[in-house]
């Protein structure tokens, strides 16, 4: 059963149509890859389906519900998460503060009742910072809990800015670019991370350059150029794709 699925989705800036008529499930369970050589268009659908930006046209389709025209808050509190190709912590919190943000989402505490510093603000907190503790144990770092974002390793903040996402309870998780700086042990590292989101139940639609991280845990690929889909299908298929070959390596590659 699809989670999510796209149709006829298209995005135009100016005289660049970013995408172009885009449409593909992903089945519930799977951990799914978006690819594609740099200026094709991935970040740009990603922002489509997390309501950063709205489709010019095409639906979205979330869990049976049409999501194009909500806001991010608005598609995170329905079970979407995201995480971002450039880290986007808050640098003077620290780690466990940063994640108990994404947990927040879920929280019924408003503005008036925390300036109050109501009673049931207290428990709503406690309660947010040990679930999110309990992310932290499970993505191996809750010994990082009272450290300052800015002085986490890069690959430090990478898991961080993963456990945000994770924290919101999401049913869907998209992971922008994860191994993006990342030396060999830190990828497999995150590809052992994403794997294990994927066996906690989490649905993931990934991002990312490095064809090995894409083609070990992948189970379906989705290829973009020039904001046009040309491929979707199994990892092998995709390595065999002619179309796929021309545009990663050329005209040459494709022929042999």
């Amino acid at each position: 059963m699809a989670i999510l699925s796209l149709d006829g989705l298209s995005k135009r800036f100016g005289g660049l149509q970013a995408v172009d008529n885009v449409s593909f499930c992903v089945q519930q369970g799977a951990i799914k890859a978006l690819i594609g050589p740099n200026g094709a268009g991935k970040t740009t659908l990603f922002n489509l389906i997390s309501g950063f930006i709205p489709p010019d046209s095409g639906t979205i389709t979330f869990d049976g519900s049409p999501v194009q025209r909500l806001r991010p808050h608005q598609v995170a509190a329905r079970g979407m998460a995201r995480t971002f190709q450039h880290i986007r912590l808050f640098p003077k919190m620290t780690a466990i503060e940063n994640i108990m943000v994404g947990r927040h989402v879920h929280g019924r505490a408003g503005f008036v009742a925390g300036m109050l510093n109501l009673p049931f603000t207290w428990k709503e907190e406690r309660l947010i910072r040990e679930q999110s503790l309990e992310v932290m144990e499970f993505l191996g770092i809750a010994d990082l809990a009272g450290a300052e974002a800015t002085r986490l390793a890069y690959g430090q903040q990478r898991i961080v800015e993963l456990g945000r996402a994770l924290a919101c309870g999401p049913r869907l998780l998209l992971v922008d670019e994860p191994a993006a700086g990342l030396n060999m042990r830190e990828t497999a590292e995150m590809a052992s991370l994403i794997s294990r989101i994927r066996d906690r139940g989490v649905t993931v639609l990934l991002v990312e350059h490095d064809m090995s991280l894409v083609m070990n845990i992948s189970d379906e690929i989705v290829v973009l150029s020039y904001g046009q889909k040309i491929a979707d299908d199994q990892p092998l298929a995709i390595q065999k794709n002619r179309e796929v070959i021309r545009v990663y390596l050329g005209e040459e590659h494709a022929a042999d």
